[in-house]
């Protein structure tokens, strides 16, 4: 089992009492990672051990806490041996420009963002279906449910259940159509954002916090055969 948190006194402090509870009690669980801190926290040690087969159960210590638990002094153990278990996928963002193809992956979501003081004019197919032939915006979202309560939530996108098998494709600043609040589709959807004005209007693309200028297409899917363990304390929804 290895205790890791983030560097701020809060995170520290409960770092130090987990290890003083757990001492005492022997869990069986040598592929556990216990994470103290926010959900930014997590998203970083989640990467760090992407290629593992190790379990995470995180203790909030940042702010919404959303892929977090409660800290329990109390119940600490019982909730850990008790809690359920819950796998996350990130998404998979290709990305074609003139010069070259990029593969990042995204736990949170993939930005796609106007580089200039013009809007971007995008089209957006699900497979090779339509779901808007032509959306004038400041860009639009593509989030998983990890990633539903960060930057997805401040455009007024769903919040998704972590087990919905969905992902959300929200609008930024929508300019036409108005009132295209954006579609919610199957995680095993292979989503397509086109530039429709590439030399005028040229967009970026933004897999986290991993940037490609100058954007032609970009291709995301789930990346389904890539998963992370996360444990739940059994009375979180």
């Amino acid at each position: 089992m290895l205790i890791i948190s983030d560097k701020n006194l809060k995170s520290l402090n409960i770092k130090r009492r987990v290890k003083k509870i757990l001492t005492k009690q022997k869990l069986g669980k040598s592929n556990l990672v216990i994470v103290i801190g926010g959900d930014g926290f997590m998203l970083q040690t989640l990467k760090k051990n992407k290629n593992t087969n190790k379990v995470f159960y995180g203790i909030n210590s940042g702010n919404y806490g959303f892929l977090m638990n409660k800290f329990s002094s109390k119940n600490l153990s019982k909730f850990i041996l008790k809690a359920k278990l819950i796998n996350i996928s990130p998404l998979e963002m290709t990305v074609y420009t003139q010069n070259m193809i990029k593969k990042s992956l995204a736990i949170n979501e993939v930005s796609i963002l106007r580089q200039s003081r013009q809007a971007a004019n995008l089209q957006i197919k699900n497979n090779n279906k339509n779901i808007i032939k032509k959306l004038v915006s400041d860009g639009v979202l593509v989030s998983t449910p990890a990633g539903s309560t960060a930057y997805n939530l401040s455009v007024n996108g769903p919040i998704l259940n972590l087990n919905s098998k969905k992902i959300s494709i929200a609008p930024i600043s929508a300019f036409r159509p108005r009132r295209w609040a954006g579609k919610i589709v199957s995680n095993k959807s292979r989503v397509v954002i086109s530039n429709l004005n590439v030399k005028k209007r040229p967009i970026s693309a933004v897999a986290d916090n991993v940037e490609v200028r100058n954007v032609k297409k970009v291709n995301i899917r789930v990346h389904q055969k890539l998963k992370f363990n996360l444990l739940y304390d059994k009375n979180i929804s």
